[in-house]
């Protein structure tokens, strides 16, 4: 049917991501799902599953008072849906099934993985889904077992400890605990299992790719060179998690952390800068912090993770590509360069486009919820953010949202998922080369 419909890769994944949409919308919503007795709507389940598809995190409801243990199984198989990506479990259940990965399965993984070239997907679905399950298998027995010490059974323990595990690798954002990490606000071993997980996902999985290749080639390391997107990527990463753990203690040091111990300070303001662009989990209510500090972390959420990750945003790279043009304009360079390299033409022109359609989309998105909701610019702002970054930090209002401003923050999250890109090339369609050009002429700007 889809074959017949003449589909470009990017709509069809998007059709892929809105068929699963419906299918996890029917499965929260069967009555094995759900705890006896409780409300739960067709827009409930409709924000939840694309919240999960996303692996945003943000929720109408308490999953914990929600759902029932078959139901957070649910749940957890969408947060690994969702996160590992549609295409990556797709080619796994192609090879299982014996089905040949042809030119048209592999235009869909490069869509959906945000590749340019079509050589060696196969093998980097494979190395990305063997590499998920083994992070999250290391989270589970690490988290499980220190859990054993907080719960009465061992069963309860390593349930939480299997659920914290997903949703920190996927960058969900979800919590069984019904608090995020707030109960562990002073547990710096969970906090600092839960920065590893979060970073590991968000980090893009050609980076952790790379990396492993490095450490396996550790004889001939003199040899090997890592690419400059691995390289671009880590060093923003990396910049931005001190950046936000630097802004945070600095303008919280009068405010939410007077009193407060410097470990407690700076494992607030780590965590906090860690989960920010990504994992959307907390060790305290995100409310308390003071408006620049909200402001600052509104910025880390519309950047968000890197891309071919599990994160959202415009992605590490695109922000860190638009200072290099900014750099090499204020220089009088006609040309980005970084590292010894050139960066492309039509990755300076990507670049510029999703951040200007990001800017723009989260803004309609805002002005649309200052007509809706009656909450502050700042609420409405940091929701947003967090949607379209599929963060899953809120100052708690979600669930008070009204019905359009649900279906907003749906659009969003969902938008965040697909990445802008993908978003642009539903409406495009094949132009027809011509054999000429217009005279060209310069226009007055800046």
């Amino acid at each position: 049917m889809i074959k017949n419909l003449n589909l470009r890769p990017a709509q069809i994944i998007v059709l892929f991501y809105f068929f699963a949409v419906i299918i996890s919308v029917g499965l929260l919503s069967l009555p094995i799902a759900l705890k006896s007795g409780v409300a739960f709507t067709f827009l409930d389940a409709l924000f939840t599953a694309v919240s999960a598809i996303s692996v945003t995190g943000l929720s109408t409801v308490s999953v914990v008072d929600t759902f029932s243990t078959p139901g957070i199984i649910i749940l957890l198989f969408i947060l690994q849906f969702g996160g590992i990506g549609i295409m990556t479990l797709g080619t796994f259940f192609w090879l299982v099934m014996g089905k040949k990965i042809g030119l048209k399965e592999r235009q869909l993984i490069s869509t959906d993985q945000n590749q340019s070239q079509l050589s060696g997907l196969v093998k980097l679905m494979k190395q990305i889904l063997s590499m998920i399950i083994l992070i999250e298998l290391f989270g589970t027995i690490i988290l499980g077992t220190y859990f054993l010490q907080y719960f009465p059974t061992w069963q309860e323990a390593y349930l939480q400890g299997l659920f914290a595990s997903v949703s920190a690798t996927t960058n969900a954002g979800f919590d069984i605990t019904g608090n995020s990490l707030i109960p562990f606000a002073h547990d710096y071993f969970v906090q600092a299992i839960n920065i590893i997980l979060l970073t590991l996902g968000a980090i893009g999985f050609p980076v952790l790719i790379e990396v492993k290749d490095f450490i396996k080639n550790h004889r001939n390391s003199a040899r090997f060179r890592f690419t400059l997107y691995t390289k671009l990527t880590t060093i923003t990463f990396f910049a931005l998690m001190a950046f936000g753990t630097i802004i945070i203690l600095v303008f919280e040091a009068t405010h939410f952390f007077a009193g407060k111990s410097w470990h407690e300070s700076f494992f607030y303001a780590f965590f906090q800068s860690s989960s920010t662009r990504n994992g959307g989990l907390a060790t305290l209510d995100v409310s308390q912090f003071s408006n620049p500090t909200l402001l600052a972390l509104c910025f880390l959420m519309f950047i968000g993770a890197s891309p071919s990750s599990v994160g959202g945003g415009i992605r590490t790279t695109t922000f860190a590509v638009i200072l290099l043009v900014i750099f090499s304009f204020a220089k009088g360079q006609k040309h980005v360069k970084v590292f010894g390299r050139e960066i492309h033409e039509d990755d300076i022109r990507k670049s510029v486009v999703v951040s200007f359609l990001a800017v723009l989309i989260c803004f309609i998105g805002l002005v649309i919820l200052t007509e809706t909701e009656n909450f502050t610019l700042m609420q409405l702002m940091f929701e947003v953010s967090s949607a379209f970054g599929t963060t899953g930090l809120s100052m708690g209002i979600t669930a008070d949202l009204s019905t359009v401003g649900k279906i907003v923050i749906i659009a969003l999250m969902f938008i965040g998922r697909i990445g802008i890109l993908s978003f642009i090339f539903i409406f495009h369609r094949d132009a027809k080369e011509v054999s000429y050009n217009y005279p060209t002429e310069r226009i007055i700007v800046g």
